[in-house]
């Protein structure tokens, strides 16, 4: 099978693209960094690649907002190329900064055909008013969501100041369950025989009972603040995903901080994720 081409979007303050890139090679693709210029002036690019991912970072040092500037430049300059990229069956995929990007520009939800003119959710500060760099438990409802098929938990790291996913009103909540939309939420470590329920809000306790790394500014099991519990949501199709939390960040298991105490994977969580996107492209 050929190889599956990957456009890693690259732009002035995003960080992880050669992460993202590394996670891809191990999932069997060959990615290209491109940068957002490079992009802007030559939108036929796109037609060599099948898999297009916004990386993480502070993109514009997230002046303005989070992820703001680069969603407008994709939202004015190449939406009806990221829509007819969509609509050919290609991936698109948005990890943190990129996530931020994903909403702000209209791919996501993908309830506007990509052009942004109506945004009914976003990523706001996260409710402890600062930073915050740890690993967390997820838990994943992959529906049709081509990334996380075969998924059903995942310790991944997250770092992020405006991670909080809000959505404008309790129907727009509703609209994104009942479609199958929120692929991915926080979730808390089992604790002995007792779970917590999972897809509620986090209640704002000191509490470190379900933190991978208990520290004293750790809240809950919901790092942020998110509604619902919302780490990542896919459009309705299921090929366009964005996430919070970092899998470029967890592709080997030596990575977690808890691979000499006991844990016997022997690959990173997030592995599968790029694995996913390119299986997806050998099917039938």
């Amino acid at each position: 099978m050929a190889k599956v081409n990957v456009l890693v979007l690259r732009s002035p303050g995003a960080n992880c693209d050669l992460e993202t890139c590394h996670a891809f090679e191990r999932g069997g693709a060959r990615p290209t960094r491109v940068h957002i210029n490079a992009l802007l002036e030559s939108p036929d690019i796109l037609a060599d690649y099948q898999v297009l991912v916004v990386p993480g970072g502070f993109s514009y040092g997230d002046d303005v907002a989070a992820g703001k500037i680069l969603a407008n430049q994709l939202r004015v300059g190449l939406a009806d190329e990221l829509r007819a990229f969509r609509d050919r069956g290609k991936l698109i995929l948005g990890i943190c900064n990129g996530f931020q990007v994903l909403i702000k520009s209209g791919l996501l939800p993908g309830w506007d055909d990509g052009r942004g003119t109506d945004q009914p959710a976003t990523l706001a500060n996260n409710d402890s008013g600062r930073f915050t760099d740890r690993w967390i438990h997820l838990a994943a409802e992959p529906g049709e969501c081509v990334f996380l098929q075969g998924i059903d938990r995942m310790d991944l790291p997250i770092a992020h100041g405006e991670g909080k996913f809000a959505c404008r009103d309790q129907s727009v909540l509703d609209r994104l369950a009942s479609g199958g939309q929120i692929v991915l939420r926080y979730a808390p470590k089992a604790v002995g025989s007792r779970q917590l329920a999972v897809g509620q809000e986090s209640a704002r306790s000191a509490s470190t009972a379900h933190c991978l790394l208990p520290t004293a500014s750790c809240l809950s099991y919901n790092p942020n603040g998110s509604q619902a519990d919302v780490a990542g949501i896919c459009d309705p199709t299921g090929r366009v995903f964005g996430l919070m939390p970092h899998p470029e960040r967890h592709v080997d298991s030596v990575q977690h901080p808890q691979w000499t105490r006991g844990r016997t994977a022997t690959e990173g969580d997030g592995l599968a994720v790029f694995r996913n996107a390119v299986a997806f492209f050998g099917r039938g």
